[in-house]
């Protein structure tokens, strides 16, 4: 009977589906059970007035955050990196690596768990190796998911820090050339930058919240540089700090940076410019030229063909 079971494969999936979900059930409730303990224990009213979200969605996001925290085996570093990347994605709250994992874990069991529901109304039939290449194919699918997702948002989130950066640097020169401290010029450039670039402008606004609450300037811009994870960034909040050590004009440091960034800003432009040729080649081999030597070709073509068939135009 055991040799059977085992030598189906829709029963080793089921199986597995099902484990999963005897696991993550029970997981779930004790975790949104010490959750509700906690949260009665902490005065949690004013930060849920300040985010506010519909009871649904908070449902949901508590749900993956449980499943994600309680059958996890990440360590203290993976989720420390996951968080990096998380962040540098928009996701900032401390529940955001566990909802990740959480949501991660759904899209591995979930998509079996369909394949097995739908196995009998689909018009062909799966069994024996192509039914367990199809669950694997779901599983490796379903697992790479989230985290290509997630890429994605980092990279479109680092072009706008990228588009939004020199624009930000001629504001600071000019703010700090104007009188304004650091600090305030921080502050009045996030009010200027929120139009066009949110983002850049929340993460500003963000650092001027951790000098306001004590942190030292160094820190705060480090991690600013952090957050949007660029070189430029990283390079700025250095030469700040050097310029503090040795007591140079921030006025001056700050023009010459900007004055860095337009200029590598137009050799980017350039280069992109100057590998255009480059890029149009294979579209030209495989579209005009075709088309271009269809369309010369063609009434001699015919001619011929007229002229061989002893044909008169």
């Amino acid at each position: 009977m055991l040799e059977t079971v085992f030598n189906e494969p829709g029963l080793l999936i089921f199986a597995g589906a099902l484990a999963s979900l005897l696991l993550i059930i029970p997981a779930t409730v004790l975790a949104t059970r010490d959750r509700s303990r906690v949260s009665s224990r902490l005065d949690l009213s004013a930060i849920s007035a300040a985010q506010p979200e519909t009871s649904a969605k908070q449902g949901a996001s508590d749900w993956f955050a449980a499943s994600g925290e309680r059958l996890t085996s990440q360590s203290g570093e993976e989720v420390s990196r996951l968080r990096k990347q998380l962040m540098r994605a928009g996701f900032f709250k401390p529940s955001s690596p566990y909802v990740f994992l959480g949501i991660q874990l759904a899209s591995l069991v979930l998509p079996q768990i369909l394949l097995l529901i739908s196995l009998p109304f689909l018009p062909f039939e799966l069994e024996g190796i192509l039914l367990l290449l199809t669950s694997a194919a779901l599983a490796i699918i379903g697992y790479m998911i989230p985290t290509s997702t997630v890429n994605r948002l980092v990279e479109r989130r680092e072009q706008h820090y990228r588009d939004g950066f020199p624009d930000m640097m001629d504001l600071l020169v000019a703010c700090v050339e104007a009188g304004l401290s650091m600090d305030a010029a921080i502050v009045r450039i996030s009010d200027e930058l929120r139009l066009r670039y949110e983002h850049l402008a929340a993460q500003l606004y963000m650092m001027s919240l951790e000098i306001r609450a004590g942190r030292n300037r160094s820190a705060a811009w480090d991690n600013f540089a952090e957050r949007l994870g660029l070189e430029e960034a990283r390079a700025l909040a250095v030469m700040l700090k050097q310029s503090d050590d040795l007591g140079t004009s921030v006025g001056e440091t700050l023009r010459v940076f900007a004055v860095d960034m337009r200029e590598r800003r137009m050799l980017l432009a350039e280069e992109k410019a100057l590998a255009l040729p480059a890029k149009l080649v294979v579209p030209l081999i495989l579209f005009v030229f075709p088309t271009l030597l269809a369309v010369l070709m063609l009434p001699a073509v015919v001619r011929m063909m007229y002229v061989f068939g002893n044909q008169s135009l």
